[in-house]
């Protein structure tokens, strides 16, 4: 039995499955402390599904890390190295960040020699005495974070791994993160990646010392994963080093258990949850990537992977009321719906009530909305499914309509068929469909990264190598090695940079390894 819980801005919903069946599922209002939250669902769920004894892995999905760099809070002072002198001293380590941001990770900034060029070939040697000395300096401040970024790593990571060696071996306390990998190809957007990275290093380990206890409290010794934002888990150890990657985790959570519910692979996902609406693509049963390489975080331009999804400021928890640009939204009761709506006895007009009082959903006590004016519940109702198809159709490739499935709480808020799309499914179990994707989830590895051929290096060598690191990476994630394969290869030209260049990605998928055990 697999227990999956996912953790939201106005929801923690939690599902226990067995053999791809739902043995029992919760939600409930998201508290102020995550691992109570966590708790509490465990409990729940377990009075209903059985025996902790009988759960072989837990899967979270959380917002935390996000948030806190959202409100620029419980973030490390960051030492951030880069390797990139005699270039790259115009615009040194975090250029143009939002000023909350960077008081928050200080400015303690190094620029040093090294670096290589787009084919691997040095810019300059690694000066191993300058390197002593900014570990002396970062030492004497105590700072406890470093992030280590050299040009062109993705291409050559040598420079970066050596200096990591020199630096942990004079500040032996510090978690030091690798924009090798963290980040791609584009130097400030990696660097800025893996800054935050290393800022989230102490709460990383905070928040899984808080998983495990949560879990352990609660009488379960199976192992613990949580969700990244490829729609794909990771092991905690590997959590306390990455923990940017659980970024954007809850569309991409959601968006996978729309395939399993619905039994599409290829289909739009609308999750409308109680703040926000998150739509996106899925392709062969995966996220859809982001195809533009700068994904802005905290007012931060960083280039790591990201689903491609976009978001409405509509949910079950949205404000109905006359004037501005939107009837719906975009303020939000968000997590207070249970005591703010209409329906539950409260004094605030949501989108919950409109469809309460329009007849789409039984909750609460529906006899509290029948004095509401129906046709603003009808027009409220017909704008939230206007912005939402055409929010479809901005996601789409093709004039084509498409099918699209509907999860989330919210998924109560929209009629049976809406323009441009095929049809309109709304699975058992939608509203908890974010719990069932990090349920269902496997383990992955990815790989993107710029390959100069020629002689030495074929093209199929190049292929061959990307794979190889790609595998590699689902086994160091949690991945059984016996059962990773390669579900997406892309390889890319590079016209723009001189000689024979070639950017492959790669991404691999293997299943627990405690379920292959």
């Amino acid at each position: 039995m697999r227990i999956g819980i996912d953790v939201g801005g106005t929801n923690t919903d939690a599902v226990a499955m067995q053999a791809g069946t739902v043995l029992a599922e919760y939600k409930h209002s998201t508290t102020p402390d995550i691992s109570s939250g966590i708790f509490s669902a465990l409990t729940s769920i377990l009075a209903e599904a059985g025996d902790p004894g009988q759960v072989t892995a837990v899967m979270i999905g959380t917002t935390h890390f996000t948030n806190a760099v959202a409100q620029a809070r419980d973030l490390l002072p960051v030492a951030a190295v880069r390797l990139g002198l005699p270039a790259t001293k115009e615009l040194p380590p975090l250029t143009a960040w939002p000023a909350a941001l960077h008081r928050a990770v200080g400015d303690n900034v190094y620029v040093c020699s090294g670096g290589h060029e787009f084919d691997g070939r040095e810019i300059a040697p690694l000066d191993r005495d300058e390197l002593k000395r900014v570990a002396e300096d970062i030492a004497a401040k105590r700072i406890r974070a470093i992030a280590l970024t050299s040009v062109f790593s993705p291409t050559n990571d040598e420079m970066e791994h050596e200096a990591a060696e020199i630096l942990k071996g004079l500040v032996p306390d510090a978690a030091i993160s690798l924009s090798s990998e963290v980040g791609r190809l584009g130097l400030l957007e990696r660097e800025n990646a893996t800054i935050i990275n290393a800022s989230l290093a102490d709460l990383a380990v905070q928040a899984t010392e808080g998983f495990r206890q949560a879990i352990q409290e609660a009488g379960i010794s199976a192992p613990v994963y949580v969700s990244q934002n490829d729609g794909t888990l990771m092991n905690l150890e590997y959590v306390e080093r990455y923990p940017v990657n659980t970024f954007a985790s809850g569309p991409a959570n959601s968006m996978r258990g729309a395939a399993f519910l619905s039994g599409s692979d290829d289909c739009a996902v609308v999750d409308i949850g109680g703040t926000t609406s998150d739509i996106g693509i899925l392709q062969g049963g995966f996220p859809r990537e982001a195809g533009k390489a700068i994904v802005s975080i905290g007012g931060v331009r960083t280039n790591f992977r990201m689903p491609d999804v976009l978001s409405l400021a509509i949910g079950g928890g949205s404000i109905v009321a006359e004037g501005g640009e939107h009837l719906v939204g975009p303020t939000s009761v968000g997590y207070r719906l249970a005591k703010r709506a209409l329906v539950f006895g409260g004094d605030t007009f949501t989108a919950t009530d409109a469809a309460v009082a329009m007849g789409r959903a039984d909750i609460g006590r529906p006899e509290n909305v029948d004095r509401v004016d129906k046709a603003l519940a009808e027009r409220a109702l017909a704008s939230i499914s206007t912005r939402i198809a055409d929010t479809v159709d901005r996601m789409k490739v093709s004039a084509a309509e498409i099918p699209a499935v509907v999860v989330g709480g919210g998924g109560i808020l929209l009629p049976d068929t809406l323009p441009g799309l095929s049809k309109l499914v709304r699975p058992d179990h939608f509203a908890v469909a974010n719990a069932i994707g990090a349920t269902i989830a496997q383990v992955s590895g990815t790989v993107d990264q710029l390959f100069s051929i020629d002689s030495h290096l074929t093209r199929e060598r190049a292929v061959a190598r990307a794979t190889e690191m790609a595998a590699q990476r689902a086994v160091d994630a949690g991945a059984a090695a016996d059962t990773v394969e390669i579900v997406d290869v892309e390889e890319r030209a590079l016209a723009y940079v001189p000689g024979n260049a070639l950017r492959i990605r790669v991404k691999a998928v293997g299943s627990l390894l405690d379920e292959t055990s």
